[in-house]
């Protein structure tokens, strides 16, 4: 008969005894001693977040920073082991948030900046005594004595080290371009934030009509039909593009419409038994005038105003194969807008409501205004077809509000300039697995965008741009600098706001007064930096 016999061990107390023993012979320091004079194998840890209690996720990440240091120490190498800790970031402030109450940046502005940036600092350092006795309880060695911070002065001058190189090099801009913006932390999103938050929501899926009023198709009393999404969108919209080379029919339907649709497209967008009356190209539509679906705001009649323009874009594998375009709100609408010269209308508030004194949908958010908006569209006879879409929709990945595409000014790394040589370095690179590497991040580097670096917030490494009146920009690349510019000494200030936003230079170019600009840095270039 088998029995199966346990070991009787202590666990704990055995784990105890080993912990007890590394910490009183110094172990772990000894073992690098051992390697003084071996080549050297350089580790500085990618920096965890103490301003929330450890998870296993971190327990995962901890054991594949210590395979591998140890592998190269017993390899023969010397491991010196830099322990870090990540503190700045909308993380950070959206915890401090809740600890107080807050909830738009209104609140943070009317609390006092430097006073919430207090609290944000005292939060990071809240649990790294937690990290720290996880990290010996499991084993894992890594230096967190001399630990990296990169919240200190220090690393914040290596910041902006960083970024003065990069300026340099002309891949540091301002641009105006529609990115990923949360309306409730007030602040655009990088690419790489934008996908981590998709959620799948069940949107307003509506077919609008949009009569046309010039030309052999208006004299039929025939009307462009629009598919969106995004009804929200439609009070901005300046043109409805086409495919040049896309075949377009015109639909007499049951209920004695007249519309225009993509040739493909017509069993799907229709309802009932059509009639196909006329056909039209793409190229041949474009120019025809039309009649937008709302009147809410004040539109300033430039470019070729809600007139149909070509759009390579444009597809015929949903929808209708006709596109509203309302620059703000889309980076594909922009482009086309800026080639065009069409304005672009944002009646959108920061806090992501429509201004207060807009007909109809005044103050309300961005998302609930579908329901008005359709409603509106029904009663005036221009809704074809409402159906509920359900679909992943972008979210912040912090507070979990729908994001919007929003033109802003924003300060981006321009990457896609140096496009083939970051793909040239990972072809160089050995990944494991293999796969990794013309799969997951081969496919990113090939349809990387540019880093939307600036956020406009609070706790983060400060942008170190100086503008002047005559918007000459100089960037700072330490501390140091700034003092010998600034002409006073600031070596003990410290370098977050609201303190670096007060000190002012003369600009190079014309001795204007340069004062810095308000945004601060993605929290991922603090990490990525190291």
């Amino acid at each position: 008969m088998y029995r199966d016999v346990q070991p009787q061990v202590d666990l704990p107390a055995l784990e105890h005894d080993v912990l007890a023993l590394w910490r009183d012979q110094n172990t772990f320091h000894r073992s690098m001693e051992q390697r003084s004079d071996a080549p050297m194998w350089v580790f500085y840890e990618g920096p965890p977040t103490a301003n929330g209690t450890p998870g296993t996720h971190h327990i995962e990440a901890r054991v594949f920073k210590d395979v591998f240091p140890r592998y190269r120490t017993m390899k023969g190498y010397q491991v010196p082991r830099k322990a870090g800790w990540d503190c700045h970031g909308l993380p950070v402030e959206i915890a401090v948030e809740k600890e107080l109450g807050f909830t738009s940046k209104q609140d943070i502005e009317n609390y006092g900046v430097a006073e919430f940036n207090a609290k944000c600092r005292e939060s990071v350092l809240r649990h790294v005594g937690e990290f720290e006795e996880m990290t010996e309880r499991m084993g894992y060695w890594v230096d967190t004595d001399q630990a990296y911070w990169t919240m200190d002065p220090e690393y914040v001058d290596s910041l902006w080290w960083a970024l003065q190189q990069v300026y340099r090099k002309g891949l540091l801009v301002q641009d105006h371009r529609v990115a990923p913006y949360c309306p409730r932390c007030g602040t655009g999103l990088s690419d790489h934030e934008l996908a981590q938050g998709y959620e799948t929501v069940v949107d307003p899926s509506v077919f609008v009509r949009f009569p046309i009023t010039s030309g052999p198709l208006a004299e039929q009393g025939a009307e462009l039909l629009v598919w969106t999404t995004t009804p929200w969108t439609l009070v901005s919209n300046t043109a409805v593009a086409v495919h040049p080379a896309v075949d377009y029919v015109l639909a007499s339907t049951p209920g004695d419409d007249l519309l225009v649709v993509a040739e493909p497209l017509v069993s799907s967008a229709l309802d009932g038994d059509v009639t196909i009356v006329g056909r039209v190209t793409g190229t041949e539509l474009v120019g025809t005038s039309y009649r937008a679906p709302f009147a809410l705001i004040d539109i300033p009649d430039e470019g070729p105003l809600h007139t149909v323009l070509p759009a390579e874009f444009v597809t015929v594998t949903d929808g209708t194969g006709l596109v509203h375009l309302a620059p703000a709100f889309g980076p594909d609408d922009l482009a086309i807008g800026r080639e065009h010269g069409l304005p672009v209308v944002n009646p959108i508030e920061a806090n992501g409501t429509f201004g207060a004194g807009i007909d109809l949908v005044g103050g309300v958010f961005f998302k609930k205004a579908d329901t008005q908006l359709v409603a509106d569209l029904e009663a005036r006879g221009l809704l074809y077809r409402h159906l509920p879409y359900e679909h992943t929709y972008p979210h912040c990945w912090r507070c979990h509000t729908p994001l919007m595409y929003y033109a802003q000014p924003s300060w981006y790394i321009r990457t896609t300039a140096i496009k083939d040589q970051l793909i040239a370095q990972n072809d160089a690179t050995d990944w494991f697995p293999e796969s990794i590497k013309h799969g997951r991040y081969g496919d990113w580097l090939e349809n990387n965008v540019d880093w939307a670096l600036s956020r406009n917030r609070y706790w983060g490494t400060p942008l170190p741009v100086w503008r002047c009146p005559s918007d000459h920009l100089t960037v700072i690349g330490s501390r140091a600098e700034l003092a010998q510019r600034a002409g006073q000494p600031l070596e003990a200030m410290d370098p977050h706001r609201p303190y670096v936003d007060d000190v002012v230079i003369s600009c190079d170019e014309c001795d204007g007064a340069a004062r810095r600009v308000p945004e601060v840095i993605d929290v991922w270039f603090d990490s990525g930096c190291m």
